[in-house]
């Protein structure tokens, strides 16, 4: 960071970070970036996304980090997004990275896509005869409302039938995917990147456990627990994740942070399930140098 953009006033030095108010002081993951932002001059201060006498113009910028709650009240938290100055990841990012749907548009540019059937409220679904399938909604966040079905099971069939019908009930896009085995044995790679020297970078990567292990059930809370473990990512794992980010409406020059959910699909090649870019998990505290490359990213953006 050059002299010139050192911000010139306390003011100018505060960082919101952004959550909800069932964690308003951040998840213990989240507060790692706090004292690497306070050695380099930077105050970080949790904010809760709707609290309603925020000045979001009183901050250098706002960093969505967990407003968790948000998934309900998704075109609440689009149109806040909208009128928060200086807010990473960006505004039309938010919109845009919120549904699933934009899974369609990266499938299109040639990113390899975990197959989804998207079932439209009001629209009929037959359960396919048989195999495993997952049945999750559009707009959703911490694996809640999503589910795991044996389709070769009567009882199984019932299951997830229901769950589309509560699911279109609550006016809500439904997705249907086949159940990928390998997360059983191989797990979940989720890749971050932050930037440095001028392009989004490689961080660090995690395994993810199997996080499914039935049909949906009522969970209390804002997200499922999940096993988490360093992991260093495959080449064709690091080639997707960068054909991904490349697919980026605007570009991925723009993001501050980026998390990329990779599963081996049936030929054992990657496919994407998930380009989070609004509120990820980003695991900082599995990689040592992690918090200070976060804290770097946030201060080139000052």
């Amino acid at each position: 960071m050059n002299e010139d953009s050192v911000p010139a006033t306390r003011e100018r030095s505060r960082v919101a970070l952004v959550t909800c108010d069932q964690i308003p002081e951040l998840d213990a993951d989240d507060q790692l970036v706090v004292p690497a932002l306070r050695e380099r001059g930077v105050e970080a201060v949790p904010v809760v996304w709707d609290a309603p006498t925020v000045d979001w113009a009183s901050f250098a910028l706002a960093v969505i980090r967990s407003p968790w709650d948000y998934v309900a009240r998704r075109d609440e938290f689009v149109a806040w997004a909208a009128k928060v100055p200086g807010l990473a990841n960006p505004a039309d990012v938010v919109s845009w990275n919120t549904d699933k749907r934009y899974l369609r548009e990266l499938a299109a540019a040639g990113v390899p896509v975990v197959p989804t059937t998207w079932v439209e409220p009001g629209e009929a679904w037959e359960p396919p005869p048989g195999g495993e399938f997952v049945v999750k909604p559009a707009v959703g966040a911490g694996s809640l409302d999503t589910g795991r079905y044996n389709l070769d099971e009567a009882e199984h069939r019932e299951l997830a039938a229901a769950h589309v019908a509560r699911l279109h009930a609550a006016g809500r896009l439904v997705m249907v995917q086949p159940y990928l085995a390998a997360v059983d044995t191989y797990g979940e790679t989720s890749l971050m990147f932050f930037p440095a020297e001028g392009e989004l970078a490689f961080s660090h990567a995690i395994r993810k456990g199997a996080m499914l292990t039935g049909p949906d059930q009522a969970t209390d809370g804002l997200y499922k627990e999940e096993s988490i473990r360093p992991r260093s990512p495959l080449d064709a794992e690091m080639e997707i994740a960068r054909q991904a980010l490349a697919a980026v409406p605007g570009g991925p020059d723009r993001l501050l942070y980026a998390r990329v959910d990779l599963i081996p699909g049936p030929d054992d090649l990657p496919v994407l399930v998930e380009l989070e870019l609004t509120e990820p998990s980003l695991f900082i505290g599995t990689a040592d140098a992690a918090p200070a490359r976060f804290a770097e990213a946030i201060v080139s953006r000052l």
